[in-house]
């Protein structure tokens, strides 16, 4: 059986552990304790990027501010962007935010008995000052949250190796540069500003 070979790194990547009330009730988690890490979320895009990184990691952040002496309630938050979800990557960063949180757009589970209901937890286009907001749905407490990646500048080899690979030209050798480069910026994001407020900026409100 062929196993996923992920950068090093990306163990490296603090995890987190969360409560869902569903899988508990369902029986999927005794008490319904989950553990997610980065690479779950690489392997819900299909890949490792800033844009995922990002959002894995503010995810994180902003759940642990809302549950500062608790562990998170994975279902207990309501998520809202303010992006369309038809603009650039937004998608992206909804579904990794939706796989942590629980979080659903319209399409989400509608719940079982009234309860467990993750439909309408997550809302594209909304008026707020900064990226994304998270909302403890119990309490209303809040968190705004965004990351300034292009503040962690990317190395100036990787444009022109992109294109290489894109257009066909590349050798392996540059195939393989570039993978590496591109991930040295995920790294330097999570590993090196994961706490700069600079890069990763959150403020409960």
């Amino acid at each position: 059986m062929m196993h996923m070979e992920s950068p090093a790194f990306f163990k490296r990547i603090p995890e987190i552990t969360l409560i869902d009330p569903l899988a508990d009730f369902l029986g999927a988690a005794e008490g319904g304790l989950m553990r997610y890490g980065y690479t779950d979320a690489v392997k819900l895009a299909g890949h490792s990027c800033p844009t995922v990184a990002s959002a894995y990691w503010l995810g994180v952040r902003a759940l642990q501010l809302l549950y500062p002496d608790a562990v998170p309630l994975r279902g207990g938050v309501a998520v809202d962007l303010r992006q369309t979800l038809e603009s650039g990557t937004t998608g992206v960063v909804a579904n990794v935010l939706g796989q942590l949180t629980g979080a659903a757009s319209s399409g989400g589970f509608a719940g079982i008995g009234g309860r467990f209901v993750r439909r309408d937890l997550m809302r594209f286009g909304v008026d707020i000052p900064s990226e994304i907001r998270f909302t403890r749905t119990d309490s209303g407490q809040a968190v705004l949250a965004q990351c300034h990646v292009q503040r962690v500048h990317a190395d100036p080899r990787t444009m022109p190796l992109m294109k290489a690979c894109l257009s066909g030209t590349a050798t392996a050798a540059q195939r393989q540069e570039f993978g590496q480069l591109w991930q040295a910026r995920v790294e330097e994001l999570l590993l090196v500003h994961g706490f700069d407020d600079a890069v990763f900026e959150l403020r409960p409100v």
